[in-house]
C-alpha cells in the first residue's frame, strides 16, 4: 500500500528499532573486530592477514558509498540508465593494475602507493602526489558524508549541517579506535546487508506496482520514458556519459582510483598474499558492472512505479516547503494544473499497458501522448527547480538526491523502511571508514614521517588515530558545503577527475618510462594539474576526458623531455 504523507517515522516504532539496532551492532563490531592494535602496520594494514573475499568486499564497499545507493537510483530516474557506461573501462584496468601495480607495490612492502615514488623519483614528486590525493579524497569524502546526512535530516526534520556533524561523529568511533581491521571487518558485513537489502528494495517496487501491472510493463515504460538508455554510441566530447567515455575515459579514471588511490590500494596491499590481493581486484571488475547496472534499474522502475502513482512535484520537500512560503499564489496555481496532468498521465500509463497485453494498434498513438503528458509534467518541475534554483532559503536545492529516499519512506512497509535508510548510511560509513584509513595512512607516512627516525609504535599508533580524528573534523566540515553540488555521484566523480588524471600520469612514468627524470616529471605534474583545472573551468570536455588529459599531458612532456635529451 502507497502511503500519502511521510509518517513511516513519525513514532518510535519498528523502523527506528531496526534503524538504531543496525547502527550500534555495526558499531560495536567494529570496536571489537579492531581491538589489539599495536602500531602502524596493524593500524594501517591489518598486519596484511585479509583474504580475497574481505579483499573484495572491502574494495566494493569504498567504491560504492551511500552516493551509490542513494543518488544512483535518483540518476536513473532523471536522466535514465547510461550512467553504468561510466563504468565499462573498469575490468580493463582490474587486469593492467593486477598485472603491473600490485606486484610493485607488494614487493616494495609499501605502506602508500607514494612511497614508490619517493624510491622511483624524490621526496617531492611523493609529497606532490600525495597532496594531491590527500585534497582530492578529502574533499569527496566530505560529499560522503553528507549522503546519509540527507537522511536523518529527512526522517527527523533537523538541520542538515547538525545531522552532518552526527554521521560523521558516530563513524569516528570505530574507524579512530579499531583501525585498518575495523574497516575491513565491518566493510564485510556492511556490504552483504546491503546487496540483501538492496535486492529487496527492487522486489518491493515490483510488488507495489499496480494489479495487472508486471515488470514487462513496468520496463515497457521507462523504455518509452527514455530511462533504459544503457548504451549511448555517439561520439560527443561534451556527452558525460557514452560508450566512447566511458570505455577511455572511465578506464583511465578507473586506474587511477584503484591503481593510485591509497583509499582502493590500502585495501587490497592489506591482502595475505599477491594471489588474494589480485583475485579480490580481479573478481571486482566483473561484478561491478551488474551491480550497477542493477541499481540504475531498481530507478528505472522507480520512474515506472511512479507513472501509475502519484510522485511530487518536487522529491526534497524542505527545499519546495520553503518556496511554498516564499511564493505561495505561484506554487498554488502550479500544483493545481500539476494534478490535472497527474490524472491524465496515470491513465495514459494504464491505458498503455492495457493496449500492450492486447497488441492493440493504437499503441503507437498513446505512447505519443503519454510522452506529451510527460513533457508537460517535466516543464512544470523545471519550472519549480528554477525558482528554487534562483532562491536563497534553501541550502539544498537538489532533488536527484531525494528521489529514492522519497520512495523508501512512502512506499514501502515499515521495517524495511528503517532497513534501508540503514543500509544507506552504512553504506556511508563504508567508504567513509575505508577513506579516513587512507588519508590517515598517506598524511602520517607521506608527510609527518617521510625523511624522520623512526619512533615506536606505540607513538605510531598514537599519531596514527591523530590523523584519523583529524580528517574527520575535516570531512565533516566540506560536509557543510556539500548541499550546493547538485547531484552528489556526479560531484565526486567530476572531483575526482580534477586530480586522478595527473595522479596517474605519474604513476605510468614511473612503472613504464624507465629513465624519466624527477624534476621533468614534477614540472610535468604540475602543467598537467592547472591544464585540467583550465579545461574543466572552460568547460570544454565533458569530465571523464578530464582523467585522460591529465594522465597524457604527465606522460606526453616526460616522454619528450627524454627523447630530446636522446
Amino acid at each position: 500500500m502507497v502511503t500519502t504523507a511521510p509518517e513511516a517515522f513519525a513514532h518510535f516504532d519498528i523502523n527506528w528499532i531496526v534503524l538504531l539496532a543496525t547502527l550500534a551492532t555495526m558499531i560495536l563490531y567494529g570496536v571489537y573486530k579492531g581491538r589489539g592494535q599495536s602500531g602502524a602496520r596493524s593500524y594501517l594494514l591489518a598486519d596484511r592477514q585479509m583474504p580475497w573475499y574481505i579483499v573484495l568486499l572491502g574494495i566494493m564497499a569504498t567504491q560504492a558509498s551511500a552516493i551509490t545507493f542513494l543518488s544512483a537510483p535518483g540518476q536513473a530516474y532523471t536522466d535514465g540508465m547510461r550512467f553504468v557506461q561510466y563504468y565499462f573501462g573498469l575490468p580493463i584496468a582490474m587486469i593492467v593494475i593486477s598485472v603491473t601495480f600490485i606486484p610493485i607495490f607488494r614487493r616494495l612492502n609499501v605502506y602508500t602507493a607514494y612511497e614508490y615514488l619517493e624510491q622511483r623519483f624524490d621526496k617531492k614528486t611523493r609529497m606532490l602526489t600525495s597532496l594531491l590525493f590527500l585534497l582530492s579524497r578529502g574533499l569527496s569524502t566530505g560529499i560522503s558524508i553528507y549522503a546519509p546526512a540527507i537522511i536523518l535530516s529527512s526522517i527527523l526534520g533537523w538541520n542538515i549541517y547538525l545531522t552532518n556533524i552526527i554521521m560523521g561523529g558516530l563513524l569516528i568511533i570505530y574507524t579512530y579506535t579499531g583501525g585498518a581491521k575495523a574497516v575491513a571487518h565491518t566493510q564485510k558485513l556492511q556490504f552483504l546487508i546491503i546487496l540483501a537489502s538492496m535486492g529487496v528494495a527492487g522486489f518491493l517496487v515490483i510488488h507495489q506496482l499496480p494489479a495487472g501491472v508486471g515488470v514487462g510493463d513496468a520496463l515497457y515504460i521507462a523504455g518509452k520514458s527514455g530511462k533504459l538508455n544503457a548504451i549511448t554510441t555517439k561520439f560527443d566530447w561534451k556527452d558525460k556519459y557514452n560508450i566512447w567515455s566511458g570505455l577511455i575515459g572511465g578506464f583511465f579514471l578507473a586506474l587511477s582510483y584503484f591503481g593510485t588511490d591509497q583509499t582502493q590500494v590500502g585495501r587490497y596491499i592489506a591482502g595475505k598474499n599477491e594471489h588474494e590481493s589480485r583475485l579480490g581486484l580481479l573478481l571486482n571488475g566483473l561484478i561491478k558492472i551488474p551491480m550497477q547496472f542493477a541499481i540504475l534499474l531498481i530507478g528505472a522502475l522507480v520512474f515506472a512505479f511512479y507513472s501509475f502513482h502519484p510522485a511530487p512535484l518536487y522529491f526534497n520537500s524542505g527545499a519546495y516547503n520553503a518556496l511554498k512560503e516564499n511564493a505561495p499564489q505561484s506554487v498554488a496555481a502550479t500544483e493545481v494544473r500539476y494534478k490535472q496532468l497527474l490524472t491524465v498521465y496515470e491513465a495514459q500509463a494504464m491505458l498503455i499497458t492495457k493496449q500492450r497485453q492486447e497488441n492493440d494498434g493504437q499503441l503507437a498513438a498513446s505512447v505519443q501522448q503519454f510522452r506529451q503528458t510527460q513533457q508537460q509534467i517535466q516543464n512544470l518541475r523545471d519550472s519549480v527547480s528554477n525558482q528554487i534554483a534562483a532562491q536563497k532559503f534553501s541550502p539544498d536545492k537538489n532533488d536527484t538526491n531525494y528521489i529514492f529516499l522519497y520512495f523508501v519512506k512512502n512506499a514501502l512497509p515499515k521495517g524495511i523502511v528503517g532497513l534501508l535508510f540503514a543500509v544507506i548510511i552504512l553504506a556511508s560509513w563504508g567508504s567513509i571508514s575505508a577513506a579516513l584509513n587512507s588519508l590517515t595512512a598517506s598524511s602520517l607516512m607521506d608527510v609527518q614521517m617521510m625523511g624522520r627516525k623512526k619512533i615506536t609504535q606505540k607513538e605510531e599508533l598514537m599519531y596514527g588515530r591523530l590523523h584519523t580524528l583529524v580528517w574527520g573534523v575535516f570531512c565533516i566540515c566540506v560536509a557543510m558545503f556539500a548541499a550546493r553540488l547538485g547531484s552528489l555521484i556526479e560531484a565526486v566523480n567530476i572531483l575526482g577527475s580534477l586530480f586522478y588524471g595527473t595522479i596517474l600520469g605519474i604513476f605510468l612514468v614511473a612503472f613504464y618510462v624507465k629513465k624519466a627524470k624527477d624534476d621533468i616529471v614534477f614540472i610535468a605534474a604540475i602543467i598537467a594539474e592547472v591544464s585540467v583545472v583550465a579545461i574543466y573551468v572552460a568547460d570544454i570536455v565533458s569530465f571523464l576526458w578530464l582523467n585522460v588529459i591529465g594522465a597524457l599531458v604527465v606522460v606526453g612532456i616526460s616522454l619528450l623531455s627524454y627523447l630530446k635529451k636522446e
